[in-house]
């Protein structure tokens, strides 16, 4: 199968699948946004953008396992079962220790007298999931790994549809507001779970079989045999520490909308939900990077590297395009779609360009961390995305706060920008030296 070909294969099921994740919050914002009062809508922005900041702090769990397994020379079903043991200890242990702090979270986020009760309700139940969500991040990044597309996406399609249809019920048919959108969440990780755990054992009933021998063979557990772990949690913590300065971004960035009231809060929580449509779209060429290149890296074959990120990358700049044109064309009927409270409407109008542009500058850091996901070079990822944040967007958005929300997204502009950056150096020198493999 030709580069472009085996790119597209894998890509075009994971864009569809990766749609539909920032769907349930563009549903939620939609269902919520024309409900009588902008506060349902700005509490459940607070708690969505809280509840992916501690939940996706730990998504080195799906990008780690998929890069493990694909270069992985059997199954990869060892290093699934480790994901999944982390996951659920990390799980519990979030739901434990974040569950307390729930109020002071939400004071931090800037949330107004009338959105607290809302965000604080959203976050109790959602964590209720929190290891069952993590361990199906273990169950993708597997999936993926094994260039098995398919599996995620009637995993998230069928799940994020049961949320949207609770959703409805929940919010609209019994009045539950922000409490509705959380349990909808809740029952879509566990459908997620149930699904990914059924779809194991029906289209990798080897590696599901390996994982229960491997449990009952010495030297698997961390006391038995310590270096798979190590090299584990090496990744990972690569990994989480980038993800975790990712997350601050992105919240800090909600925090400081939230400062300037519910209406700005809510017209960014908006702009938000379509900038995490078009990234998870992007993504979805980045996931077919990751196991492709993870193959080329565990062969040794450096003519299939670059072929493979060739096409990779030509596919995601055609696709950031396409998308940008549909933004900048679509918008007199989009931006309806999610509220119908003139002064929201009117706001996020205002700031709609910087959306429209986004796309053409970040498609390089998802496409790229594609490739450093699946060469295992976490290390170069975590330190870019430190520039970017630490060096980049916290300096730039203390110099324009006098501009307001403008000057937010100013920043968040800039962010992006050097994240692609970062990674292009990265990606140029070690091309020039050789030393991806």
């Amino acid at each position: 199968m030709a580069p472009y070909q085996r790119v597209w294969h894998l890509a075009w099921p994971m864009i569809l699948s990766n749609i539909t994740v920032p769907l349930l919050g563009a549903v939620d914002t939609a269902v919520l946004g024309h409900l009588s009062s902008p506060e349902y809508l700005s509490g459940v922005a607070i708690g969505a953008s809280v509840i992916s900041m501690l939940l996706w702090a730990f998504g080195f769990l799906r990008m780690g396992t998929t890069g493990l397994v694909a270069r992985a020379s059997d199954s990869g079903a060892s290093w699934l079962l480790r994901a999944l043991a982390l996951a659920v200890a990390l799980g519990a242990l979030l739901l434990l220790l974040a569950s307390p702090l729930l109020p002071l979270i939400t004071q931090w986020m800037n949330a107004s007298t009338e959105a607290s009760p809302h965000a604080r309700d959203y976050l109790q139940i959602r964590l209720l999931s929190a290891p069952l969500a993590l361990a199906n991040f273990a169950l993708l990044g597997f999936f993926i790994g094994r260039q098995d597309s398919r599996a995620p996406l009637a995993i998230l399609v069928t799940a994020n549809l049961l949320n949207i249809a609770l959703d409805l019920l929940l919010i609209w048919g019994l009045g539950l507001g922000a409490r509705g959108a959380a349990w909808a969440s809740v029952c879509a990780d566990l459908c997620s779970f149930v699904m990914g755990w059924w779809l194991l054992g029906l289209r990798h009933r080897q590696a599901r079989d390996e994982m229960a021998n491997t449990l009952r063979r010495p030297g698997f557990w961390p006391w038995q045999k310590v270096s798979p772990w190590l090299e584990l949690l090496r990744i990972n913590s690569d990994l989480f520490v980038r993800t975790c300065l990712l997350l601050f971004t992105l919240t800090f960035f909600t925090a400081q909308g939230a400062a300037q009231g519910d209406t700005v809060l809510a017209a960014n929580a908006i702009l938000l939900q379509l900038l995490m449509m078009t990234s998870y779209a992007l993504d979805g060429f980045a996931h077919a990077t990751e196991s492709l290149i993870g193959r080329a890296v565990s062969r040794g074959s450096m003519g299939q590297f670059q072929r493979i990120n060739r096409a990779a990358a030509v596919c995601a700049v055609a696709t950031a395009v396409a998308i940008t044109t549909t933004l900048v064309a679509g918008k007199s009927w989009i931006l309806p779609l999610f509220t119908d409270i003139p002064a929201v409407l009117a706001t996020t109008a205002k700031y709609y360009p910087w959306l429209c542009a986004l796309p053409l500058v970040a498609v390089w850091s998802y496409q790229l961390d594609g490739v450093f996901i699946g060469a295992g070079k976490s290390r170069q990822m975590r330190n870019t995305m430190f520039i970017a944040s630490v060096m980049v967007f916290i300096p730039t958005w203390w110099i324009t706060r006098h501009l307001g929300n403008t000057g937010i997204w100013f920043s968040l502009f800039l962010w992006f920008g050097a994240r692609s950056s970062g990674l292009m150096v990265y990606f140029y020198n070690y091309t020039k030296n050789k030393v991806w493999l």
